[in-house]
């Protein structure tokens, strides 16, 4: 530190104060360092007491620091003491310490004459406890590299370099062969139980050290689908230090295990043999390559592909995809001079099966909540059923982050509408909601109120949306998007007119939309919630032209102009003509808001006929009518064909009117002898006064009006009651009034009415009719 302060520019006053000040220490703690020490130690943790106190917890960076020097220091520590027995054992060897004891188990049992062999004991096994305390500290720092890697699939960030890793692994293993060097040289003063006591703990930590250095570097899909190639790798740390040339390369095969078999392979060390794998997996296996140049052992699963997969029982109500299964890979190598095997063995993270798209959206659910709450060391793969809402917000915002690939996560404001979503209720305080805890089954299980989607089928498709068309906006803070409609109108309530909000939808999955406010000139206020945009709309017409297109929005709340906040997401207008000549043209957005709606007018279904009418006994329906309205007040007949009919019903109507006329002709009978007798009593004219005359229907069919032409083929007969390729005919009502004659129109102008669609077909002819098989009756 002196000598970074004394290389700085010169003539810092600062700096030379400080400087002399470092000279006062030096002085004054000269010949008592350790004391300088004592006091440097304790202002480093009044420190951290502050940062804990202020922070609740320190950085990741600092930890991985620490742990790093905690490591380096007790390898340096181990090194020194292998050093120090080496160096006993040449002293012992040159007798440099009186004559050697002829066995160190017997000197135990002597007193002060054979010190040197107690001494050189004693180092030996303080060197194989501090071997086995590195050993852990080793895999302790794996289970976080494999906790990260687990992270990293929500979303955290991951330090994915095994080297330094690696490098731990073979400093340990560069110690583990130089004591088993000299314990096979001490082995006579040893004597025997002591030293295969010793090797004994020696292999353990080799072992452990071997199996352990065997891990999966690059993970496979935990969402995986069937018939759908996926890649993966595996990484043994020690390969580059300890696997022996040959001519036979060392081959890792990849197979599907359940949970349950994932469990019994935890429980057994995993080293046992798998005795049937779950699934089909293609191109399986795959060689073991060292490479030199960069000092590492890998096999990489380019083209794997999951032929089928055996479902197994599965617990209570849990669904397909709640089954969590995962990929074991397994090799046999022998290592060392001593020729030793070992069975490798390393298990994948959770992976969700699926056969169909529809289901990748519960399954990322369950490798979600597998990935956030699973405890390192666990048993495969038992996870909480609940936990607490604190540690879910954190995961939806991890989550939401690394999908959208933002820098600005979720607030405060956001967590306490997303608690009232999924426990419903609006009571809570944002306080209250910290204490509680959140189920598995609230999460993705139970239907939220009202709606037919679970929370995170609502929150992912929020992900979806924000991710595909709104990364930018979300990015400048422009959307508000978590919060409900009521709180909305309280916030824009009280705002001028024209400001406006974006919120994510509540009740449809991956839409978001735009309310505004809207004051009358009394001074009252209106909030409107305009149609959610989906992303395929957004990908019509982006967010910022359509508030672009909406000239009554004004400002984004509280007051920000709306151009001042959109304008750099404005497209450019396209104008004039493009390359090829042909004029541009624009797509705009309206909201269509009526601010009188008329009454609507009542609509009528006509009755259809009773089930037990046949053919031959009556009237047969050919075809369906739209439902009749009431006719505008006054309306005068057109003699157009395409335009409005006639007047059909008067103003009001008598509850005792007299029998209709229905004009003349086969028409007029068809409709007197067969449609008035099935009209019910809820159908006749009494119970249509007060109808309103305004059509509610603006694409309601026209009827032509009746021309005034007579059918040639009119007599005193019934019409058929069937004619073939023809639908049903109606019950109409009497609708015509009294006294209101009005000529119909001739039969082929009348089956083209009733049959718009089929009158390319040549109507049948009149012997046809006469036909008995066509109509008995006649």
């Amino acid at each position: 530190m002196v000598e970074k302060l004394r290389g700085l520019s010169a003539g810092n006053g600062q700096q030379v104060q400080l400087l002399q000040r470092i000279d006062n220490l030096e002085n004054t703690y000269r010949r008592d360092p350790l004391r300088l020490v004592a006091i440097v130690k304790g202002i480093l943790e009044g420190e951290r007491a502050v940062l804990l106190k202020q922070d609740h917890r320190l950085p990741l960076s600092f930890h991985r620091r620490q742990e790093e020097l905690k490591f380096g220091l007790g390898l340096q520590r181990l090194r020194h003491k292998v050093g120090e027995i080496q160096e006993r054992w040449k002293q012992m060897e040159e007798g440099t310490r009186g004559c050697r004891p002829a066995s160190l188990q017997d000197s135990q049992l002597k007193i002060e004459g054979s010190l040197p062999g107690n001494d050189l004991l004693a180092l030996l096994r303080g060197a194989v406890k501090e071997l086995d305390d590195a050993k852990l500290q080793v895999l302790n720092r794996l289970h976080i590299w494999k906790r990260q890697q687990q992270l990293a699939g929500n979303g955290a960030v991951f330090e994915e370099n095994l080297a330094p890793l690696q490098k731990r692994c073979e400093s340990l293993v560069e110690v583990y062969f130089q004591l088993q060097q000299l314990l096979a040289v001490a082995g006579g003063e040893l004597g025997s139980d002591l030293l295969s006591q010793l090797l004994e703990q020696l292999n353990a930590v080799l072992n452990t050290l071997v199996k352990s250095s065997f891990l999966v570097e690059k993970q496979p899909p935990q969402v995986l689908k069937t018939q759908t190639k996926f890649q993966a790798s595996v990484r043994f740390l020690l390969g580059p230090r300890l696997l022996l040339a040959s001519a036979k390369p060392v081959m890792v095969k990849a197979d599907m295990v359940t949970e349950k078999q994932a469990r019994e392979l935890a429980l057994g060390g995993y080293g046992t043999l798998l005795s049937e794998s779950t699934g089909e997996i293609v191109h399986s296996t795959v060689a073991l390559e060292t490479n030199a140049a960069s000092a590492t052992s890998s096999a990489t699963f380019k083209s794997m592909l999951l032929k089928r997969i055996k479902r197994c029982e599965r617990k209570g109500s849990e669904s397909v995809t709640e089954e969590k299964c995962a990929v074991l890979f397994s090799t046999d190598v022998t290592l060392g001079p001593g020729n030793l095997v070992f069975r490798l063995q390393a298990l994948s993270l959770p992976i969700v099966v699926i056969v169909h798209g529809n289901q990748d959206n519960n399954a990322k659910a369950t490798v979600l909540w597998d990935n956030a709450f699973s405890e390192p060391g666990r048993v495969p793969f038992v996870v909480a059923e609940r936990v607490p809402w604190e540690k879910m917000c954190e995961t939806l915002n991890l989550r939401f982050m690394a999908e959208v690939q933002t820098s600005k996560g979720l607030l405060q404001e956001h967590y306490f509408f997303l608690a009232q979503k999924i426990f419903n209720t609006n009571s809570a305080s944002p306080e209250e909601f910290h204490n509680r805890s959140v189920s598995w089954a609230q999460f993705n299980k139970e239907i939220l109120p009202g709606r037919g989607f679970t929370f995170w089928q609502w929150f992912d498709g929020v992900l979806d949306l924000t991710k595909r068309c709104l990364k930018s906006y979300w990015s400048d803070r422009l959307i508000v998007g978590f919060i409900s409609k009521q709180y909305v109108s309280k916030l824009l309530g009280a705002a001028p007119d024209g400001t406006f909000l974006l919120r994510f939808s509540d009740s449809e999955i991956g839409g978001i939309t735009i309310a505004y406010v809207l004051r009358g000139q009394d001074g009252s206020s209106q909030v409107e919630n305009i149609q959610p945009f989906s992303a395929k709309d957004l990908h019509i017409r982006s967010l910022g032209d359509r508030i672009r297109d909406l000239e009554k929005l004004r400002n984004l709340y509280p007051d920000k102009p709306k151009d001042q906040a959109f304008g750099i997401h404005y497209n450019k207008e396209h104008t004039g003509k493009d390359g090829r000549g042909y004029v541009s043209t624009t797509i705009k957005m309206t909201v269509e808001r009526d601010e009188t709606l008329p009454t609507p007018a009542p609509t009528y279904s006509l009755p259809r006929p009773p089930p037990e009418q046949r053919l031959g006994q009556g009237f047969r329906p050919l075809m369906a009518v739209p439902h009749f309205r009431a006719p505008k007040e006054g309306s005068v007949p057109s003699t157009s064909p395409f335009q409005s009919p006639p007047p059909l019903l008067p103003t009001s109507v008598s509850a005792t009117a007299p029998p209709l006329s229905l004009g003349s002709g086969l028409a007029s009978q068809f409709l007197q002898q067969n449609l008035q007798p099935w009209m019910p009593e809820d159908f006749m004219l009494p119970e249509l006064e007060g109808l309103s005359p305004e059509p509610t229907d603006e694409e309601m069919l026209e009827i032509p009006p009746f021309l005034d032409h007579v059918s040639p083929f009119e007599a005193p007969l019934q019409p058929p009651h069937l004619l073939p390729g023809r639908g049903s005919l109606p019950h109409l009502p009497p609708l015509l009034s009294p006294g209101n004659n009005v000529d119909l129109p001739t039969e082929e102008e009348f089956l083209r009415l009733l049959h718009p669609t089929q009158m390319e077909e040549a109507l049948p002819p009149s012997s046809f009719l006469d036909d008995p098989m066509v109509n008995p009756s006649w």
